[in-house]
């Protein structure tokens, strides 16, 4: 399947109808890569802001450098441990979700006690896994490496999108309006605890996926930025969630294939980065010149 794909681009190529860029096949699964994860951040992104839990997505993230560690000191491939991966940062999002339900405490500053051992377990087993691997290894755990992008992590990927937007089509709506007022949620029969365990296991599991391309460090990033871009300039929530999908992705791809083709000496996690910033920076503009108008009309 990735074959054709890649014969498919190679012979746009030859045709005139793509850059040369995309004769390579690292290039062609990167853009293959970004139109996957860039919807499934978006998307996912919208709850979290609406939910406000912006801070937790960073938490998940943060604990997927302890997961890596703990793979490569168990044996796993030191470019992909995915299974310890996904276990630690599965275990983190559903634990922390768990002593939530059972503790008065803040929900933002329980996670800021997740986050803070997250990152000191990560950073006490680095010291050891720094013996085993090249130093430049963890660095695309901390910032992405989408260019390193295999056929494995492609279909890691495609399995995540699937289940995303399988579980969008048939509970998207029971899972906004549980983000927006759970209390009504409950009264129409809608389980609150099941949707709150769902969302933190999406963004554990998005979050994995989104590691390679984006890195740990900045994947919180994408989720948070487009949708609080699309937040400012949307007029309803099907035109947030469109907006946002549609920021992260154009992100994704311009931060990649823009400084490949430039020929800039920048990493791609740190590029998607900016390039949503673009767009946040963007969208205060625009609502700016809208609140400006509103003023002056009224």
């Amino acid at each position: 399947m990735l074959a054709s794909i890649h014969a498919i681009f190679s012979n746009l190529v030859d045709g005139g109808l793509l850059p040369s860029m995309f004769g390579y096949g690292f290039v062609v699964n990167a853009f293959l890569a970004c139109l996957m994860i860039g919807p499934l951040l978006g998307m996912l992104g919208t709850l979290v802001v609406v939910k406000r839990l912006a801070f937790l997505s960073e938490a998940v993230g943060h604990s997927a450098l302890t997961g890596v560690s703990i793979g490569i000191l168990m044996g796993e491939p030191a470019t992909e441990p995915w299974i310890s991966l996904f276990a630690f940062s599965i275990l983190f999002a559903l634990t922390l979700q768990w002593v939530r339900g059972r503790t008065t405490v803040p929900y933002d500053a329980l996670i800021g006690v997740f986050l803070a051992f997250a990152l000191a377990l990560g950073a006490a087993l680095l010291m050891f896994v720094a013996k085993k691997i090249n130093a430049h290894l963890v660095e695309q755990v901390l910032f992405g490496s989408i260019l390193t992008a295999s056929a494995y992590d492609l279909i890691i990927l495609s399995v995540i999108t699937l289940v995303v937007m399988g579980l969008a089509w048939f509970s998207a709506n029971h899972a906004f309006l549980n983000a927006l007022s759970p209390d009504i949620a409950q009264s129409r029969r809608i389980s609150v605890t099941l949707h709150d365990y769902g969302f933190v296991l999406l963004i554990a599991l998005v979050t994995v996926a989104a590691v390679k391309i984006i890195g740990a460090i900045l994947v919180g990033a994408l989720l948070l930025i487009p949708a609080a871009s699309a937040r400012l300039i949307a007029r309803d929530l099907r035109g947030m969630v469109g907006l946002s999908v549609l920021i992260a992705t154009t992100s994704a791809l311009i931060g990649v294939l823009l400084p490949m083709h430039m020929k800039w000496a920048i990493g791609t996690g740190p590029a998607i980065i900016l390039v949503a910033c673009v767009w946040f920076i963007v969208a205060i503009s625009i609502y700016s010149l809208r609140k400006g108008g509103s003023t002056a009309c009224a």
